[in-house]
């Protein structure tokens, strides 16, 4: 008898933007042409010396090292220290380069060994690849925000996400201390995806788990995941990193390794690039702090509410009516967003809004969101 597959579709739930085809041509239709706020992808340059570094590194023949160079882990390390105020991280035992974290989240999961009798908690409002990390593990998926509704069963990974995908939402000290008091209590590990940490806009700073104020230098069971694709724009190059406990650090690293999971060469040595040097992040920010302006005045001017919207790369709105009419409504005026019910059940009156477009991207749609003010 031939073994049968499970299909695809009976493992992972749909791909979420295969669901914006019709807006997405609706939008493209616009006298003006559409502007795209439905994802957040980096559309600014890549600075120079990031691009240099990764030239200058093309012509090496070898492979590269799975746990990257020294120079690489020890830029991670000053880079965290300097930029999130975390410290007593070890370079040698604590810090693993991953390709791209949208990868690396989609996996860990299963390389940490869960399976069918594990319990994966998601935020209630999540990025889609939570989800998808457990189903590839074939374990089971809860949406909660809180520790006290997991009751009596133990989960055997908590996904933490601050500053929040999709709702910009910034977790303070005292809540990520529970879940630090959790991981050592119940043995649960954390995965605290802080790929927006340093993207704060008002209100309480973001701060990262590893932030001795949270766990007092001690990592165990937690993991922090850390990108460079939005602060320093480097999405195509697929440059992250996990930071945190040892012991997670160096099995994840172990597996990586017999399953030939490396950054290549010269991706490292544009890592270090970037880490090295401050001033280029400093300048994007402050790009994205402008394009927020002016398209949060915009957005209220039309009569949306913003909810949180503190942190990250989105502007989290509603109209008070269901998300995919707001979809509709604003791919009318040649505007793409992104429906909050990608993001969990809780989404549905919400969209979300990317400040990831350029300059006159953004001041177009601030015009067209002008005319729905008038109902022009």
């Amino acid at each position: 008898m031939t073994a049968q597959r499970i299909p695809v579709g009976n493992r992972l739930p749909d791909f979420p933007w295969d669901s914006l085809a019709e807006a997405t041509k609706k939008a493209k239709s616009y006298p003006d042409g559409m502007v795209d706020l439905s994802v957040g992808t980096p559309i600014d340059p890549v600075a120079p010396t990031i691009q240099l570094a990764l030239a200058e590194s093309a012509a090496a023949p070898g492979y590269p090292q799975t746990k990257g160079t020294p120079r690489l882990r020890d830029a991670i390390v000053g880079a965290m220290e300097r930029r999130f105020g975390v410290t007593g991280v070890n370079a040698e035992r604590d810090v693993l380069p991953v390709i791209g974290t949208k990868e690396a989240i989609a996996w860990l999961p299963t390389l940490l060994g869960l399976g069918e009798n594990h319990t994966v908690v998601i935020p209630e409002l999540a990025y889609p690849t939570y989800e998808v990390s457990a189903k590839l593990a074939g374990a089971a998926v809860v949406r909660s925000d809180s520790i006290l509704k997991l009751g009596p069963d133990t989960p055997a990974l908590i996904y933490l996400n601050s500053p929040a995908n999709p709702h910009g939402q910034v977790l303070g000290v005292e809540h990520l201390k529970k879940y630090v008091q959790l991981a050592r209590e119940r043995g649960v590990i954390i995965i605290s995806d802080e790929c927006y940490l340093g993207l704060g806009w008002e209100g309480q700073p973001p701060v990262s788990i590893l932030d001795p104020e949270v766990c007092d230098g001690d990592f165990t069971n937690i993991i922090a995941v850390h990108s460079l694709s939005k602060t320093s724009n480097m999405a195509s190059y697929r440059a992250g990193w996990l930071a945190g406990d040892g012991a997670l650090i160096q099995e994840l690293l172990e597996i990586r390794r017999h399953a030939g999971l490396m950054n290549p060469g010269p991706i490292q040595s544009a890592m270090v690039a970037a880490l090295e040097e401050d001033g280029h992040e400093r300048l994007q920010k402050e790009l994205y702090r402008r394009r927020r302006e002016v398209l949060r005045s915009a957005l209220e001017q039309a009569g949306f509410t913003i909810e949180h919207s503190e942190a990250g790369l989105y502007l989290w709105a509603t109209e008070g009516r269901d998300g995919r009419e707001t979809v509709e409504r604003l791919a009318e005026r040649g505007i793409l967003c992104a429906p909050g019910d990608f993001y969990g059940p809780r989404g549905k009156n919400f969209v979300r809004i990317g400040l990831t477009a350029t300059d006159e991207a953004i001041e177009a749609a601030a015009k067209r969101l002008a005319q729905w003010e008038t109902g022009a």
